[in-house]
């Protein structure tokens, strides 16, 4: 049996697991990240952290193949250089070098939503299909694409950024500068936002008896009311699987994938948000269904989609 690490770098948390070479999670842990240190602070815990993972599997670092590191931001996985992290504000910093100095293993790095794409293709959600692009439905929009079993990134890994497609020209100001991007519209973030507006705009709605404070609305507050009954509720949902309609659609257009794997807190909604959703896209792809028919599922491994994919990034980098 081959065993990797899978590292997954968050803002506030440091994850990482020891994984098989099939994707199963041997052992993991997680360490405060810590994100005011210098950056070789922070590679050295991440180092430790595998190395201690590594000792109480019983295993060893010398058994251990290679390191797969999943990172916010814009990374040239080429060289293992996180190119820009605002999260950590972080510029050119040469994260596998100096990780591997530490581990004394292979380290490879890659963006978090491109891990976690990674992830659900080869032991979650998307397993069985080939081709498939992962959605992530949080504060932004993000994902990754895996074509044929490999990993998409673009030229100097800076594509994927299937957030910022335009699904409305004109439309809502982006935190990316544009309008009408797919983020604007299909985020958790902007479901808040337009639930928000539709109780300002009806304060008769059942949504304030649901939320009282208007300053307490999340993804889950619209979906609440429209089980209730409530109309505004219902059209804040109806256009909400609107608008994520169309981002799906496109992607399912250009790439074609066997599947479309949907992540976030959005899709504890399960056939409320899918069936709906299933249907919409279905009238949007191209050449309709029968030929080359595209699945719409949720993801299946939760939080622990980046450090599965990140190790698996690891595994198919090093060859080993």
């Amino acid at each position: 049996m081959k065993y990797y690490a899978g590292i997954d770098l968050g803002g506030t948390f440091i994850k990482a697991g020891i994984v098989d070479e099939s994707g199963n999670i041997l052992i993991k842990d997680q360490v405060p990240t810590g994100r005011e240190r210098p950056y070789g602070e922070i590679a050295k815990d991440m180092a430790k952290l595998v190395l201690d993972l590594a000792g109480r599997a019983d295993i060893g670092i010398e058994n251990i193949r290679a390191a797969g590191i999943g990172s916010p931001g814009i990374i040239d996985s080429a060289r293992g250089v996180i190119m820009y992290n605002n999260n950590l504000g972080w510029n050119k910093v040469p994260l596998a070098a100096e990780v591997r100095q530490y581990a004394g293993i292979p380290v490879f790095v890659t963006n978090d939503a491109n891990a976690a794409a990674v992830g659900e293709s080869f032991a979650g959600a998307a397993k069985k299909y080939p081709s498939s692009v992962f959605i992530t439905l949080g504060t932004g929009v993000g994902g990754g694409i895996v074509l044929d079993g490999k990993l998409f990134e673009g030229n100097r890994s800076a594509g994927a950024e299937i957030g910022h497609t335009v699904i409305r020209m004109g439309g809502e100001k982006c935190t990316c500068g544009r309008r009408g991007c797919f983020e604007a519209y299909a985020s958790a973030t902007a479901l808040i936002r337009q639930t928000k507006r539709a109780m300002e705009k009806d304060k008769e709605s059942a949504l304030w008896r649901i939320c009282p404070n208007i300053d307490d609305v999340n993804g889950k507050t619209a979906f609440d009311g429209a089980a209730a009954g409530d109309r505004t509720a219902q059209k804040v949902v109806k256009n909400y699987i609107g608008y994520l309609a169309e981002g799906v659609a496109n992607l399912a257009n250009i790439f074609r994938p066997n599947a479309i794997v949907l992540g976030g807190g959005v899709c504890a909604q399960g056939d409320t948000l899918l069936v709906p959703l299933r249907r919409a896209v279905s009238r949007k792809l191209y050449g309709g269904t029968k030929y080359a028919p595209v699945e719409l599922l949720t993801a299946s491994l939760g939080n622990d989609a980046g450090l599965i994919g990140a190790a698996r990034f690891a595994q198919q980098q090093s060859g080993n």
